[in-house]
């Protein structure tokens, strides 16, 4: 036997003018055009995506850190050098890309919170090899010993406690947050966003990932931010492509919240700059090595770069010898081995 609803919730139990016919019956027009009115809910991937657009501001340098190597207060020269024996290091161990550009990113954001000594020679060195232990940590099931990660024409050698402090100063300045979005966080979801068809989404990852290595040393590069630098090397990417030439930078904008316009076009045309060369990734800069043959007076201890270093008792005299080539950095007091 049916029962009838109506029934069940009289008209004298409802608070408002309708009828119980109506609000059982869901045909209320109020309802139906709010609900269709709505936005589509976000994929499981959208929103990840969402999320990486929303805290990338919070793993990159300052708004001031490139104006610091154009009034040239800090060293491109430098930072470039340091950033090609990282890659260097990285082909030498076949480390992935991420780990290269995680140790650029932990370098970058270091400099911009905390002065060096000076801005070029051991000090910087000793911050590379911190950073890139640190990156290879964060990414690599393997990991080279920190003497072992010393090599492609390292200038300085340095005890592995020596790079061990640096790594917690690293860690303490950065906030211990390692886990940084990068362009290689985007380039998946815009790769599928450009090719829908999914025919060429393999070789627009590589092909961006080389593009984005061989722009790395570049400090123009440091006024955009991840999602911009992967947008506009998957575009880049594209030019390659027959029939996907044609993808102007602007229709990039749509493909997640966030994305401008203007930075894409800006990041797009300093590629272009940059002459990019499509049939092979672009050999990263390295300048010519220097054999050591003075003894400089120098201190390698990690106290140097915190307010405590003034003290006197942490000013440690340095015993070094040439080893490879390269200076040998030693804090240990000891007797001489």
């Amino acid at each position: 036997m049916s029962v009838s609803c109506s029934n069940c919730f009289p008209d004298s139990f409802l608070l408002c003018g309708e009828n119980s016919s109506e609000v059982l019956s869901g045909d209320s027009p109020e309802c139906s055009s709010d609900l269709d009115s709505l936005p589509p809910p976000l994929s499981e991937e959208e929103e990840s995506i969402a999320g990486f657009i929303e805290d990338e501001r919070n793993f990159v340098p300052g708004f001031d850190y490139l104006s610091r190597f154009q009034s040239r207060s800090l060293d491109a020269s430098a930072r470039e050098e340091s950033i090609a024996w990282i890659l260097k290091v990285q082909a030498y161990y076949a480390f992935q890309p991420l780990t290269a550009y995680l140790s650029v990113n932990y370098m970058d954001r270091f400099l911009n919170s905390r002065p060096l000594p000076q801005t070029n020679g051991w000090p910087l060195q000793l911050l590379s090899v911190a950073c890139l232990s640190l990156a290879a940590k964060m990414e690599e099931p393997l990991v080279p010993s920190l003497l072992d990660l010393q090599v492609e024409g390292a200038k300085y050698l340095f005890e592995p406690r020596t790079i061990r402090r640096m790594e917690l100063l690293v860690l303490g300045v950065l906030d211990w947050r390692l886990r940084s979005v990068t362009p290689f966080s985007f380039l998946g979801f815009f790769a599928c966003k450009l090719d829908t068809t999914a025919t060429f989404t393999g070789f627009l990852i590589s092909r961006a990932t080389q593009i984005i290595l061989s722009n790395i040393q570049e400090t123009s590069f440091i006024a955009y931010w991840p999602s911009c630098i992967a947008a506009a090397a998957i575009l880049h990417a594209a030019n390659e492509i027959p029939n996907r030439s044609l993808v102007r930078p602007e229709h990039a904008e749509s493909w997640c919240e966030g994305l401008r316009k203007e930075k894409i076009i800006g990041c797009y045309q300093l590629m272009q700059e940059h002459g990019i060369d499509n049939s092979r990734t672009k050999p990263p800069k390295v300048l010519p090595q220097l054999r050591v043959t003075s003894r400089p007076v120098m201190r390698s201890s990690v106290s140097l770069f915190s307010a405590s270093s003034s003290s006197p008792s942490s000013s440690l005299s340095c015993k070094r010898r040439k080893l490879n080539n390269s200076l040998w950095v030693d804090d240990d007091m000891g007797n001489s081995r």
